[in-house]
Parts: structure tokens; sequence; C-alpha cells
């Protein structure tokens, strides 16, 4: 009776509800452990197979400490969310420091109760702006004329970044890989050494990965064995040969090591589905091998780079044999990962507002008052420019952003390395240097910027010392370094890199001004090569009214004999058919010298500069020549503009004579690099440098040793690669010389000259007509002997007068441009051919005697 009442009404159906529910619960319960089930059952499954398969390829076994925790997959960031960083909160921050000294100012003024106007601010951006626009339109530099020569086209750099390349030699290396790592940060290579296992050798890339150093710091190689320890740099530059060779030896299998317990023998199948076998068997276990181990740890290597980059390769097994315990050795190779890009950070911070109505504001010509106009005049000669106005100039003026239109949209790494920026000077402008640092402040990213060192070259103006010690003390990243004596340009320049702490050295002149965005796309070019060197445009800061003037796009510097430098314009014609862009970087012969970027390790494996250079000239030349003959590259850098102030002038002086300084500097360069061409440049009007009494150029030992030993290549391979334009014949003539009056050729028969049939298959006929004036064939020089008029032949010297001839354009008379005629006499005196007895003499100039008119085969200078 109680159970009926219970179920009467609406309690009845509650009660059924209630007993549903929990058979409901008990059939689910039971489905649940059905499923545990079957996943059980597929593990053991799997690891039956696995354990299988063990048994016949090398399991990865790392101790705990090997493997890190597996971080879960992220899926690919958006375009401008790359790393974790956001372009525009990048951008923000960024924004945020450098305007902080602007900020604390206002908000200084706001609480002191102070009227802030930011109206004028906003005016002048808006200003800029315009300015910005229509500047290019409206403004094209007249100062500054390339040679209007053809030259060859610049070849398009590879944008990519660099990864290791190692060694990939040995055709009877074998490995084979694991591809599931292929997006991780960094790879761990382990090798197994197993005695048992018949001395198998296989390589696995293993995805459970650590974090990857930052590149160039060292990583450690870890055996089983407790008195061994290895190290291995990583790098984006190529392994170090040396480095495995002695991680090699001692891990015992030396090639050069001929025990028993260290003999390796390489191709032998011992298991594996993929192994294949080599063409050639290589070695017995008795005899002296040479394994190439190195190689086959490289060629490891390298396909461990090249899964990390998505490059196909075969799949294969490295094997090997050893009487060696068992061994276990891990590579960790740090990888470069995708750190993520940003676009071009476009700077330019004040601490003020800047005033729109100020002389040269936005890059536009300064006017000297009328009443002030001899004042300028008499301060000239300070700097060689119009000092005066420069005065009158804001020292963080605006400029107009002169780079292409595609700059502003690239993008560069955020891991771009610091620099330390140089500005060497001596008797500097106060405004122009001052100028000069602030541009490099208020448009650098303050990360890049480890440092500003002006090296002050033993100045004597009283403002240089005290007063801009106590200026520049509120700006902690400029150091100054002031030398005790007068050291020049290049030596200054070397005392700064010494002390220099960033990673890439940036020099710079100290009239300059730098434009928006300047550095990064330098710091890119030195970030993916450590061996390009990377130059801004230079543009043009007018001497006399200040004025801000763009220069054209596709110039590149080259140089004219006698080492001239100069600006060369790609013709248009090429720009078309090889789809140059204005933003492209553009392959340089040669640097202007005062403004570029390197990577300082390089600096100093290059040797830097030549320490026998003097005070200032031809250092451009030779570290260019350096650079390219050793390895490296030169780049001008479109997206990198500064502005620079082109003096007629110096407004210090040299130690010594200026022109005497710079002779001698071309003069070691030349000796140095140019071998075989070194004549051209003695033959363009610098023959008296040959005479080491009246020139002493100093001990080259140094630089040729340092020069074998970067494993330089020669000077006409710089021509055939990076300068084919220049035009460098090694002699101004040669082959027959012809006599118009006789009708033969002069010859060379057992130590005595004559006359033959032409022929050009004789060799005694062939002469040179040197760039040093000599007429030559082999080693012997005709020359005039005695008052008589007799000539003979004589060891060829370069220094020595009296051997020179002067012949077509050495010749100012136009009537004598055919004859030969000696340079050393002060009354001229020609070679002239005698039919009647077959030979030649002296005597004086006839303009129309036949019988003194010579001509060579092959003329390359007339």
């Amino acid at each position: 009776m109680r159970i009926q009442k219970y179920f009467r009404g609406s309690g009845r159906a509650l009660a059924f509800i209630f007993i549903a529910s929990v058979i409901w619960l008990l059939f689910d319960m039971a489905a649940l452990r059905i499923s545990f089930s079957d996943v059980n059952s597929r593990l053991i499954k799997d690891e039956i197979i696995r354990k299988e398969r063990g048994k016949y390829k090398p399991r990865e076994v790392m101790s705990s400490a090997s493997f890190p925790n597996k971080k879960a997959h992220r899926f690919p960031l958006k375009k401008n969310e790359r790393n974790g960083i956001n372009e525009s909160k990048m951008q923000n921050e960024v924004n945020k420091e450098t305007f902080s000294e602007t900020n604390r100012n206002l908000t200084r003024k706001q609480k002191l109760g102070l009227k802030v106007d930011t109206s004028q601010e906003d005016a002048f951006e808006k200003q800029l702006e315009q300015k910005h626009k229509t500047f290019k339109e409206n403004r094209k530099s007249s100062d500054v004329k390339a040679f209007g020569i053809a030259t060859g086209i610049p070849k398009k750099t590879n944008m990519s970044p660099n990864v290791d390349q190692l060694g990939l030699h040995d055709k009877d290396t074998k490995i084979k890989l694991k591809q599931e790592a292929h997006n991780e940060e960094n790879a761990t290579v382990e090798i197994n050494r197993d005695k048992n296992a018949v001395g198998k050798v296989a390589v696995d890339l293993v995805k459970y990965l650590t974090k990857a150093p930052p590149v160039g710091q060292k990583q450690e190689l870890h055996l089983n064995r407790p008195d061994k320890k290895l190290v291995l740099v990583a790098s984006k530059a190529q392994s170090n040969k040396a480095d495995e060779k002695r991680a090699l030896e001692k891990i015992g299998i030396s090639p050069k090591t001929n025990t028993d317990d260290n003999r390796v023998q390489f191709g032998h199948n011992h298991g594996g589905n993929d192994v294949i076998p080599p063409k050639e068997q290589v070695a017995q276990d008795n005899e002296e091998i040479n394994p190439k181990t190195e190689n086959n740890i490289s060629k490891a290597m390298e396909n461990v780079t090249n899964i990390l980059n998505g490059k196909h390769f075969k799949s294969t097994f490295l094997n090997a044999t050893t009487k060696a315990e068992t061994l276990n050795v891990h590579f960790t190779i740090a990888v470069q990962h995708d750190v993520g890009t940003h676009k071009v950070l476009q700077m330019d911070v004040t601490q003020s507002p800047r005033n729109p109505n100020a002389p040269g504001q936005f890059g536009e010509p300064g006017v000297v008052p009328k009443d002030k106009e001899m004042v300028a005049k008499n301060k000239w000669k300070e700097g060689y420019f119009n000092v005066y106005l420069s005065d009158m100039i804001p020292l963080d003026r605006a400029v107009p952003d002169t780079r292409p239109s595609g700059c502003a949209e690239n993008k560069v790494h955020n891991d771009l390395p610091t620099t330390s920026v140089i500005m060497c000077f001596v008797d500097e402008v106060w405004s122009t240097l001052l100028r000069s640092v602030h541009s490099v402040l208020n448009r650098s990213p303050p990360h890049l910027i480890k440092e500003v060192i002006l090296v002050d070259d033993f100045s004597t103006k009283e403002y240089l010392k005290d007063h801009l010690d106590k200026y520049m003390s509120q700006y902690p990243k400029v150091r100054i370094l002031r030398l005790k004596e007068r050291q020049g340009l290049i030596r200054a320049r070397l005392e700064g890199a010494a002390i220099a702490t960033g990673e890439v050295l940036t020099f710079l002149d100290s009239h300059i001004e730098c434009n928006v965005g300047w550095l990064e796309p330098l710091l890119e070019r030195v970030h993916m090569d450590r061996k390009k060197v990377a130059c801004p445009v230079i543009e043009v800061i007018n001497d006399k009214d200040m004025s801000y003037m763009i220069v054209d796009n596709f110039q590149r510097g080259i140089f004219k004999w006698p080492l001239v430098f100069g600006w060369m314009g790609i013709p248009d014609e090429e720009i078309k058919r090889n789809n140059i862009k204005d933003s492209d970087p553009i392959r340089c012969p040669v640097m202007a010298g005062g403004l570029f970027s390197i990577d300082k390790k390089y600096f100093y494996e290059l040797g830097t500069y030549d320490p026998g250079l003097d005070v200032w000239g031809g250092e451009n030349m030779e570290i260019s020549f350096k650079i390219w003959m050793c390895g490296g590259e030169i780049e001008i850098i479109p997206c990198s503009r500064v502005g620079h102030i082109f003096r007629g002038d110096n407004p210090y002086k040299f130690p010594k004579d200026r022109v005497k300084t710079v002779e001698r500097n071309l003069a070691r360069v030349v000796e140095v690099w140019l071998d075989d061409y070194k004549e051209l440049f003695y033959g363009h009007g610098y023959h008296h440098l040959l005479n080491k009494k009246r020139m002493d150029i100093g001990d080259l030992t140094q630089q040729k040793e340092l020069r074998k030993h970067l494993k330089c290549k020669d000077f006409k391979w710089y021509l055939d690669n990076v300068y084919p334009d220049l035009d460098a014949p090694l002699v101004r003539a040669d082959d027959l010389l012809f006599n118009l009056g006789v009708r033969k050729c002069l010859s060379i028969e057992n130590s005595t000259l004559s006359f033959q049939a032409c022929d050009l298959n004789e060799k005694n006929q062939h002469f040179n007509y040197t760039w040093l004036r000599l007429i030559r064939q082999q080693n012997s020089c005709l020359t005039a002997i005695d008052k008589k008029g007799t000539v003979s032949l004589e060891q060829c010297d370069n220094a020595k007068h009296h051997l020179r001839w002067l012949h077509k354009s050495l010749i100012l008379d136009p009537p004598f441009m055919d004859h030969l005629i000696l340079e050393h006499l002060q009354q001229p005196v020609c070679l002239e051919g005698s039919p009647s007895v077959n030979t030649i003499k002296m005597t004086m100039c006839n303009s129309s005697s036949p019988f003194q008119k010579w001509k060579f085969t092959n003329y390359y200078v007339q």
C-alpha cells in the first residue's frame, strides 16, 4: 500500500525518470570500459610491432637529459605575427621608447602649469609628409655626375638566409634520416657504435629537440665515456674541418690511426632493408686504411641540413665496422630557425618639436643673410664648406625620404646584429659633427645601436675637448676616444674598431646625415651573409647652401687608371633586360670608403686595413680588392641613404706632403694586389714611384703573406668576374714592329738587332711596347748605348729612365707620332732603320722620313 502511494499522480513520472537514468548510466559505463580495452589492445599491438622492428633497425636511445618535453604543434601564425612578434606592436614599442623623452618633456611642462602647444608639431608633421611626396619630383642633383661609361650588370643577389654548408664528397657514405623534425628549431644527430652489432653505424634525425642556441654559441658533443668531451661551434658558415677531425681523433676513428681497436671499414651490409652496397670494397682488417670518416660525418650533417631546408635526398644508411667499444656520440646542430621579420622601422625622433620654418629644414637650401655674407666667407676655410650656414641649421633637421618606393615595404629579420658606429674626426666643425651624431641616434632603432664611437684624431679646436665631452655625456651610447698623437683616418678607424663591442662595425664620416631607415637594410645584408660588406647610397649635402640633394639610382663605385675613384651608372637597356629594380642591391667593384658596414670578426679575418697606409688615400682601394679577391662581396644598398658633404679640400693638414702621402699609399696597394697589372698604374704618370731613392713605400712582407694566408685570387680574376668593364691591357702595343721605309720587321738574332721579312710565327720578331714605355722582348730592352747613335739591347729595368721610348699619343707633336723617340734626352733623337746595313741607329728626328716611322701589329692604347 505504501509503495502504491508513492507511485500515484506526478510521483509516478518522477520515479520512472530516475530508474531510466540509472539504467542509461550503467550502459554508458560499460561502453566506456569496452573503449578503453580496445585502446589498450592497439597500444600493445603497436609495442609488439615496434619491438619486432627493433631487431632489424637500431632504435633511438637517448638519456632522459637529452630529451626535453615535446612541444605541442603550432600552426603558422598570421603574416605579421611570425614567431609571436606583431609588427605594429613592435613599431609601437620602439616609438614608445624613442619618443619617451619628448613625452616626459611635455608632461613636465603640463605639471608645471605651462601651456603646451602641439599645433606647431602637428603642422610640421603634415608639411614633412607633403615634402617627402613632392621632393623626388622637384629635385635632382646637378653636382654628382657619373662617368657615363657602359657597365656590366650587377648579379641579382639571393635574399634567402644561409645555413651550414658541410662537405659532401664520399660516395660510399650512406645515411638514413627521419623527416619528422622538418619544422623543428634544432636537430640532434645520434651516432651509435656497438661492437655487438658488428660496428653498424646509423644516423637518425630525432624530432625530440632542445631549444636552438644563438648562432655562434658553442655546443658540447657528449660521449658515453666520462673522459671524453668534444665541442662543436654552431655557425652559419661552412663547418670547421679541423674541429671535425679533432673530434674524430678523440672518438678513436682517426684516419691516421692504425690500431686494431680503431680500424674502420665502410660498405659492409650488416642488416637493414635500405642498405646500398658501395661500388668499391675498402681495405681489409690488417691493412692501413683511410676511411675519410670526417667526410662521412660531414655528409650526415649536410643531410640533416637538407632536411631542415626541405631539400630532397635519397634515404640511405651509413655503415661501418669497428672493433672499438660501444660509443654513443650526440651531435647537436644549431639550425637557424625562423625568428620572424618586420618592415623596416621608419624612425625620425627628436627631443622637441621641429620648427618647420628653420633654415635648411626638410633639406631645403639655406640662405645667408646679406649682411652676414662676409662673415660666412671668412668661415669657409674652417671646414671648406658653408660653416656659417651649417651653424644656422638645426642639429636634428628633417631631410626628405629619398628611398625608392619599395623600400618602406621591405622586411628585415627581427634578430639583426648590433652595430658599433665609428666616426673619426679631426678639427671637425661643431655643428656638422653634432648633426652627424644626432642623425644616427634619431633615425636608428635603439636596440641595434650598441654604441657610437667618436675617435678624436688629436684635434686642436678647444670646442672639441671638454665642451664636447660635456655635451655628449647626456647620450649614454656615445663614447669619445681621444688619440694622444695624430694617426690619420686609417689608423684612427683601427683604434675605434679595437674598442668596439658591436657585432658589426659601421664606419661613417663626421659630416653626414643619415636618412630614414638607413641602418636596418645594411645590417640585414651582413646578417644574411657575414662576408658581404654593405654600403649605403651616398647622397649629396651641398657644400654651399647645405641642401640635401638626391642622386641618380643604379650607381656603383668604380675606378679608372691610375686608381682614381668614380661613379658609374648601369645602362638603361641593361636594367630593362635584367629587370633590375631600383631597390635591388648593386654589386660594387670599389667602395667609396667612407661609409660601410662590415662584420667585425670578418673585418679582422681580412687583416683590417693595411697598417702601413698613412693618414688618408687609397684605403678604399685596398679594402675593396681585399674583400673581393679573398672571398667577400661589396654591395650598395639603395634602401639605405646617407647624405654627405663633399668638400673641395681638406681642412686639416697632413703630417707629410698630401700628394706624396696618397701616392705612397697607392703604391703599397698596387704592389700587394695588382700582380702583372701594376704597370698600368705606374704607366699612368707614376713612373717616379719606381725610384726607391725618391719614394720608400715601406716593408710589404706582412701584407703579401696575409694574401697568401687568405688564399686570395689574383687580380685577373677580379677583372674577369667583378669589374669586366675596365679596360686593362697588359701592354700599350705588341707583336711585330714594322718599319715603313725598310718594309721589314725588326728582329733579334743572337742578341743582335736586324731586319727580317715579317712573319708572325717568328717569336724573335715579337716585341712589347709596355706601359712603362719600354720596347722589350722577354727580358731584353732597346736602348742607345753611345753618342754615335748605336742601338743595342740591355737587361730590362722599369726604373731606368734611359730605356723609355715615346710613341703615338705620348708625343705631343702630331707629325712625329709614328716615330720612336728616346725620352730622357733633351734634344729629341729618333730610331731609324738603315736598309743598306740591315740594322737600326739613332739620328736627328725628321718628320718626313719613312725610315723613322714604325708601327706595331696591335695597339691597345694610341
